[in-house]
């Protein structure tokens, strides 16, 4: 995978997989909002971004609890799940967008014909009117959420599962994620894994403790990988 006769180590792939929420889109305010209409409907004093932004990538019960603090064990929490997604499927993309430098990578890539996909454990049918109000995101090859597979990350089935339906070998296929179920699932899938520093990270410090093979600041360091 190294270029020859390069003094700098670069790795070109075949197929590049990326994580959705806090990889390749900044979702936060959206999830953020669904999460203060919660609260707000249970007179719970709202958050700020700073509260709720490290929970994005975690799911409903994560922002619940960032929300709700020490309350939340005690509380109906399946009623509350299921307010909070319902208030964030209504606005599913007032605030979304890409990361700065996504969307010249995903123009990269295609210009280069490197097929890339999406891979999240956000559910279907989250995921896929998501993906659609997202201009950037129309070329994705694949599409592949928490649900369509009876397993999720970290399990790395649904990576495999990918590289499969794109038509290249696992260790040809880079994964980027923000969280460390998405390094543990690329790397039992046989796949290069770098770290999108830019994204739901709880600190750097314990992000680098995940050991994916490349951490990034900035989608812009993926291209030496084109």
């Amino acid at each position: 995978m190294k270029s020859a006769g390069s003094s700098l180590a670069l790795y070109q792939y075949d197929a590049f997989l990326f994580d959705l929420d806090g990889t390749l889109l900044d979702t936060a305010d959206d999830l953020g909002a669904a999460l203060n209409s919660v609260l707000r409907a249970n007179q719970i004093a709202e958050v700020t971004s700073e509260i709720y932004r490290p929970a994005a990538s975690n799911g409903a019960a994560a922002l619940l609890e960032a929300g709700f603090k020490e309350l939340w064990p005690s509380l109906a929490q399946a009623q509350l799940i299921k307010q909070l997604v319902d208030s964030y499927a209504q606005n599913i993309a007032k605030y979304t967008q890409c990361f700065a430098g996504i969307e010249p990578l995903l123009i990269s890539l295609d210009h280069k014909k490197i097929k890339w996909g999406i891979m999240t454990n956000k559910p279907g049918f989250l995921t896929e009117p998501l993906v659609a109000a997202i201009p950037a995101l129309k070329n994705a090859a694949v599409v592949i959420s928490g649900d369509t597979l009876e397993e999720a990350k970290p399990s790395p089935l649904p990576l495999l599962h990918c590289a499969k339906l794109m038509d290249v070998i696992p260790d040809r296929c880079l994964y980027i994620g923000d969280a460390e179920r998405d390094i543990q699932a690329g790397k039992a899938a046989g796949m290069p894994t770098a770290t999108a520093l830019w994204g739901y990270i709880p600190s750097d410090e314990e992000a680098l403790t995940w050991k994916a093979d490349f951490n990034w600041r900035s989608p812009i360091d993926a291209f030496n990988h084109i």
